[in-house]
């Protein structure tokens, strides 16, 4: 059976190891300390991310990234985007030449804009980087460790490296399409986290289901003009890794972006929700790297810059929907 790395002891880096365990898979996941390796080993589950879900016996912990993807056939970097140069950094010289890299990274790069691909391009080996991939789709860690039905997409450049992953990763629970539009894939999983933030927000100030839905649609165009922009296919932000993924995430409570949107409803700060918060919602950072790649590109965002305006000009809720409801009509 192949083995796989994984880097980040996050709760979807964790998700990913435990169901590939599961399976007979030989999972070594990566943690940054030796404290934090010993604590999780100790607890036999990931406590702080993943509670009450118990380790299979072919899952390791390790601080060591030798130990962790030395030999693997398969490495899965799950990091917030933020601290993901950082860490590849440190796992990079350990890669071996024919490992398959797949990002279930989703985000984008704060003060440039660019992809999580683009990000591994440069900071690993030529070697690695020519087997890059990206995992994304409808995906609600929480559901898939407790065995609910999902799909997702491996999306690479390089056909081989893409089929190899959906050979390891695909299972009858979790269903594993590939493409080959990596762009789009990676833009689709990114910009819907924005989408998600305004859905709380429709949801906390209970505007109704047709509100959602014009929200919604209105902000699948703007993925999509934006993705077309730099290179994407569109028929791919129809798929699992745009509507799909945007369906999930603007209509679950599991929601991470959801959540904070409905607490911007509520009245409470930005600090205030980060604090609150055990995982990342990377739907904040990525509307700053957005409204950049918008900017170079020169495309119309007006639902991701009014996104931008309340998490970080202050602009009071009331105003950016007024602002948004506000701009003049024209044809859809």
């Amino acid at each position: 059976m192949a083995k796989v790395g994984v880097v980040g002891t996050t709760s979807w880096g964790t998700t990913l190891g435990i169901i590939l365990a599961r399976r007979g898979l030989s999972v070594a996941l990566w943690a940054r300390s030796e404290a934090e390796a010993t604590t999780i080993r100790k607890d036999g589950q990931n406590v702080r991310f993943v509670p009450g879900v118990e380790f299979p016996p072919c899952m390791s912990v390790t601080a060591s990234a030798d130990e962790a993807l030395g030999d693997a056939e398969l490495a899965i970097i799950a990091v917030p985007s933020s601290t993901l140069r950082e860490n590849v950094r440190k796992v990079r010289d350990s890669l071996g030449k024919s490992t398959v890299v797949v990002s279930a990274t989703k985000g984008l790069e704060v003060g440039t804009g660019k992809r999580i691909s683009q990000m591994l391009e440069e900071e690993l080996p030529s070697t690695a980087a020519t087997g890059i991939c990206a995992l994304s789709g409808p995906n609600l860690a929480s559901e898939i460790v407790e065995g609910k039905p999902s799909s997702t997409v491996i999306a690479s450049k390089n056909a081989d490296a893409a089929e190899k992953a959906q050979q390891i990763i695909n299972s009858p629970r979790f269903r594993v399409y590939t493409n080959d539009d990596i762009i789009g894939v990676e833009l689709g999983g990114a910009l819907k986290n924005i989408i998600a933030l305004g859905a709380g927000i429709c949801d906390g100030l209970s505007y109704g289901d047709n509100a959602k839905a014009a929200f919604l649609t209105r902000g699948l165009a703007e993925i999509a003009r934006l993705g077309v922009a730099a290179g994407a296919n569109p028929l791919t932000l129809a798929g699992l890794a745009g509507m799909g993924d945007l369906i999930a995430t603007c209509s679950s409570a599991l929601s991470r972006n959801h959540h904070v949107g409905e607490q911007l409803a509520a009245g409470k700060s930005l600090d205030e929700i980060r604090r609150s918060m055990v995982n990342v919602a990377e739907g904040v950072t990525t509307t700053a790297a957005a409204i950049t790649l918008a900017d170079r590109l020169g495309v119309e965002m007006p639902i991701t810059r009014a996104t931008y305006d309340v998490l970080f000009d202050e602009v009071p809720l009331d105003e950016a929907i007024s602002n948004l409801l506000g701009r003049a009509p024209r044809p859809e």
